[in-house]
């Protein structure tokens, strides 16, 4: 019988995958991932920095830089604005807009 099992043992093909063994994580085969970790610089207020108390309505040039091509109101994690701000640069817009100085969409 030992000479059976012998004969077993050869007949496997040599090319067959070695059977998985636990491993651990990160020991894989594969060479490991490693995420690149970027410093995030948090936004300042550039209203607040230029120190601007008060947007009013009349300060068309600045609000172009708050609106999207579309004519939508740039939100305020992407401008960067602070709370206080941006508000008040929502109101300017919409009373822009009331009297036609801005655009509701723009084409």
């Amino acid at each position: 019988m030992e000479e059976q099992n012998t004969e077993i043992k050869r007949a496997a093909p040599a090319s067959a995958p070695a059977p998985m063994q636990n491993s651990a994580p990160g020991q894989d085969s594969r060479p490991p991932f490693h995420r690149r970790r970027f410093e995030v610089r948090k936004k300042v207020c550039r209203l607040c920095a230029d120190k601007v108390d008060k947007i009013t309505y009349k300060n068309v040039q600045v609000l172009k830089t708050f609106m999207m091509d579309s004519g939508k109101i740039i939100a305020r994690r992407m401008s960067g604005a602070c709370a206080k701000h941006q508000r008040q640069i929502t109101k300017a817009i919409k009373q822009n807009r009331n009297i036609a100085s801005l655009p509701y969409e723009m084409k």
